[in-house]
């Protein structure tokens, strides 16, 4: 940026905070380490389901979530705020607005990092993607993205750089944005301390959930990174951004195309035809303004390749930013409805996903962390060979995930839909796809093993790195102060010449940018909500019973969701091996919804009555007696542990009040209806030689599975 508006003004000494990046820097690289590590222990559970330990705090359902939220929110986010927390105050000339703020910001993220690893562990989730954390942690996510938020644009306002880079444009977006997807998102009714119902129910649901959830892709993974390329690519190739006009396009362009793009995992489900297709036409526009911002990146190192030959910080930078272009393309590609009746609930997404996570994300942060510790402890890094084989050993693990992920993709999709010439389907049995691809699940581990052993050899380079310098905790700067009086002759005809105006008026760019966000999650949000013939009714659909309202809230806590869809899609294949295709109708109790995006196992929206309660209690006993082969856990103490019906009276008064007719007094009787229920369960589990008693889980479970589906009678 240019200092000419402001060069006739006495310099002003201040320096910049960098504890707060180091503290910020050091989370990262320790979460990064906790967050992989169990995402091995995932991977390598599908191939051998006893690295479960048979205990109920480290299923596949319960550490799934404790994984993402690792990455995502931990990793990912620490490095966020550690590439802001440097590059904002030089970006403004200015300290941060509040070093106070700063701290609070640090350790109040740290606290909700910990709380969601103890509280998902303990089975508290609301199960939404990307969203599972409780009422009460939803609460303090909010307070502290409030504090941050405050800090940031404090700092905007007492710059004394005129002009906002391009990264702060990101970095607005983002503030603003995460925001707005947060709270309407997480709208809730606490029934206990750690335990609520969601205030939407079924397809309206769905539509918010992955609203937010595509839209935490766009705004925590995607936009805050790109204005980390903005800056640290240009810093470390030490060459100017390739096109400013093109920074604009993509900018202005991104977030205003992105907020509309969620419905588009949910293609061929209960949601409104016109939803769908609004998902997928901007999805197919994002292609756009996505790789325009791959094109400036890469062609920002245009005639610098021989320095990235020779340097592991580009290379990291370069495959970055390739991977952001390829996982852009291949989203809107998904988003096609005949290449997502293929890859939809398959493996194909977890590849899609890991390549946005591990090459964007990852090398990326990865990128940026060589470069800034040298220059955070004013010395070289410790070894570039180091670094370099951190480079390919991570490149290696990438392909050995990815691939065989898109292989066993392919491979479920061609197996679930395959016929025989009779028209009979060839693979009836789900389990005969499971064993064909426990191949891919084992090479994915070994992928997954390779990324991570390059993060161990990082973190000992950058702690020999930091041992061998020491860390400028205050680095003195100086710059003029912000004339009050600056004016900039605008050309009418020039192009983009305007945006130089908006760029000085930082208030006035935050509301833009959420006005532009704020359009497409309205124009599709509220007509779902408000129209009543867009979730048309179905008079057969009733409340579930007390007691399968505690078997379904046992069937969140343990994550079977995350294996298991509950969404029938209108295929014939499909319809063949579950049963009738779902209806919307048949959600409008259901807080919060259970699709699910996965298929490690069956479906289960029709799963009522199709085994016996006897083949329930052995399947969640052990698994593999009835099911040989099966990559299930097992969950014995669903079998030991009582049911706890003393919150039925609260749950049923929660539920009441968003919607779910049960009448006026019913919560005074609910567990009467729950015990008789319990014992019917009991006497036919009991004639067939269990001892077992009425009030364990695993009868309120059965009760919950044998509903599923039942409500309809297809012709």
């Amino acid at each position: 940026m240019s200092n000419s508006s402001t060069e006739n003004f006495a310099l002003e000494k201040f320096s910049y905070d960098n504890k707060i990046v180091r503290d910020f820097m050091v989370a990262t690289l320790v979460w990064g380490v906790v967050g992989m590590l169990v995402g091995l222990l995932l991977a390598f559970q599908l191939v051998h389901p006893a690295l479960s330990f048979n205990l109920q705090y480290t299923t596949f359902g319960r550490i799934r979530p404790i994984h993402t939220n690792a990455i995502i929110f931990a990793f990912v986010g620490n490095a966020i705020f550690m590439g802001i927390y440097y590059s904002l105050q030089r970006l403004c000339k200015a300290r941060m607005f509040s070093d106070l703020l700063s701290k609070i910001h640090f350790w109040g993220w740290q606290s909700i990092i910990v709380l969601a690893a103890l509280t998902l562990s303990l089975g508290f989730t609301s199960s939404k993607e990307y969203a599972e954390l409780e009422w009460p942690i939803d609460i303090l996510i909010a307070l502290v993205w409030v504090i941050f938020a405050i800090n940031f644009f404090g700092t905007i306002l007492k710059r004394r750089e005129r002009h906002l880079y391009v990264a702060i444009w990101f970095y607005i977006a983002t503030v603003v944005t995460i925001a707005v997807l947060h709270i309407v998102n997480s709208i809730e009714i606490p029934v206990t301390l750690f335990k609520s119902y969601m205030v939407y129910a079924g397809v309206q649901d769905a539509l918010v959930q992955w609203w937010y959830g595509h839209n935490a892709v766009a705004f925590f993974l995607t936009t805050p990174y790109l204005g980390l390329m903005y800056y640290f690519l240009p810093k470390a190739a030490n060459r100017p951004v390739y096109s400013y006009k093109l920074s604009i396009v993509h900018f202005w362009s991104l977030i205003f195309l992105y907020i509309w793009a969620g419905p588009h995992h949910l293609l061929y489900s209960a949601l409104p035809d016109w939803a769908q297709s609004l998902g997928t036409v901007f999805s197919i526009m994002l292609i756009a303004p996505s790789w325009g911002g791959m094109i400036n990146g890469l062609l920002t190192l245009r005639g610098a390749w021989d320095k990235v030959r020779d340097s592991a910080i580009l290379k990291f930078m370069v495959v970055a930013v390739t991977a952001y272009g390829m996982a852009t393309f291949e989203g809107p590609m998904l988003s096609l409805k005949n290449v997502n009746a293929i890859a939809h609930f398959t493996d194909w997404i977890i590849a899609h996903v890991h390549i946005g996570a591990l090459g964007w994300n990852g090398f990326l942060t990865f990128g940026i962390l060589y470069w800034l510790v040298p220059k955070l402890y004013n010395t070289d890094l410790y070894s570039k060979k180091l670094a370099n084989f951190h480079f390919w050993i991570g490149f290696l693990g990438i392909l050995f995930y990815a691939i065989p992920m898109y292989w066993s993709g392919i491979t479920q999709s061609l197996m679930w839909k395959q016929f025989t010439p009779e028209g009979i389907l060839q693979y009836p049995n789900f389990l005969e796809t499971v064993l064909q691809i426990k191949p891919m699940y084992f090479i994915r581990g070994i992928g997954g093993l390779f990324y991570f052993a390059g993060v161990i050899v990082m973190v000992y380079n950058l702690i020999k790195t930091a041992k061998q310098g020491s860390l400028i905790a205050e680095e003195e700067a100086e710059a003029p102060a912000l004339s009050k009086t600056y004016s900039e002759t605008i050309k009418p005809k020039a192009i983009f010449a305007r945006h130089r105006i908006l760029e000085r008026r930082p208030v006035q760019f935050m509301l833009l940018s959420l006005v532009l966000v704020l359009i497409g999650g309205l124009v599709e949000i509220i007509p779902t909500m408000a129209i009543k013939s867009n979730i048309p009714t179905i008079a057969s659909v009733k409340p579930y019973t007390p007691l399968e309202l505690q078997g379904r809230d046992i069937y969140i806590r343990e994550g079977c969701l995350g294996c298991h869809s509950q969404l029938v899609r209108p295929f014939r294949s499909e319809t063949e091996r579950y049963g009738e295709y779902s209806k919307a109708g048949e959600y409008v109790y259901d807080h919060p919804f259970t699709w699910g995006s996965k298929r490690t196992g069956p479906d289960l929206h029709r799963e009522g009555l199709k085994y016996p309660n006897l083949w329930h209690y052995l399947h969640m006993d052990d698994p593999r007696s009835v099911s040989p082969g099966s990559i299930m856990p097992p969950y014995p103490w669903i079998h030991r542990q009582v049911l706890d019906i003393s919150t039925t009276e609260a749950k049923i008064n929660a539920l009441r009040s968003v919607g779910v007719p049960y009448e006026i007094g019913y919560e005074k009787i609910a567990n009467t209806d729950l015990q008789q229920q319990a014992d019917i369960i009991t006497k036919d589990l009991q004639k067939q030689g269990l001892d077992i008693t009425s009030d364990k889980e695993i009868i309120a479970l059965i009760a919950y599975l044998q509903r599923l589906g039942t409500d309809i009678k297809p012709k």
